[in-house]
């Protein structure tokens, strides 16, 4: 059975996340909105179809009769389903814990360049986005990044000698904070080094490494990572 993964069109954003776990565990899948032009308007057509278990947004899987919403809910379900996960109880959760903290640091990364209001224009919020990003580049980061480094010493992977969906998260958090923070990430990074090696061994999963040299991987752009000069700094 192939699934059916339903987001955005044209950016990466959450959707990149379970896209990664399905093409590095080589699992069938239909991009729904990326098939063909009127994405936008087919994904709004199939959220507002009537189940008894409606998504409150994208991205959301179609799993035979299954639909599920939240990313970390799709990766949780990805990881027993198809072993991208450790199949014991501790590690199962340990795994699941460690995307929920990746997921937080999303949500800050996005409300870097929407503090007040997601409706609102970054223009209209500029003023409160500058003082955001300062925090969030003298604190945040380097917390969550340092927390993800602690927690990889001494270990190939989150999880231990296999990778598993939160590797390849960090891997995308990472280079979402590089898109949107390069001057900052940088000097972070550089203090991070499991970090930097765990990106590379992401990068080289067979056959994960086909899709990310390829133009079906979509680039940052007007997402939650977004290349505002102005809110970087070293």
């Amino acid at each position: 059975m192939a699934y059916d993964l339903w987001y955005w069109p044209g950016i990466p954003g959450r959707g990149e996340f379970v896209r990664l776990a399905l093409e590095a565990g080589g699992i069938a899948y239909r991009d729904r909105a990326l098939e063909d032009d009127g994405g936008v308007k087919r994904l709004m057509t199939d959220m507002g179809r009537d189940r008894d278990h409606p998504p409150f947004a994208p991205p959301y899987l179609v799993a035979g009769d299954l639909v599920i919403g939240q990313t970390a809910n799709i990766l949780l379900f990805l990881g027993e389903e198809h072993g991208l996960a450790p199949s014991d109880n501790a590690g199962r959760l340990w795994v699941h814990q460690v995307q929920l903290t990746i997921a937080d640091a999303v949500v800050e990364a996005h409300d870097v360049h929407h503090p007040v209001a997601s409706d609102l224009y970054y223009e209209d919020q500029q003023p409160e986005a500058l003082r955001r990003a300062e925090d969030f580049r003298a604190n945040r980061i380097p917390k969550y990044l340092g927390y993800f480094n602690r927690i990889l010493t001494g270990k190939k992977w989150v999880a231990g000698d296999r990778w598993s969906y939160a590797d390849l998260s960090l891997f995308h958090l990472i280079e979402g904070l590089e898109h949107a923070f390069p001057r900052r990430m940088a000097t972070v990074i550089a203090e991070c080094p499991e970090l930097t090696r765990l990106r590379e061994a992401v990068k080289a999963i067979e056959p994960l490494n086909h899709y990310l040299s390829s133009d079906r991987r979509q680039p940052f752009g007007n997402g939650i990572f977004r290349d505002y000069p102005e809110l970087d700094g070293d």
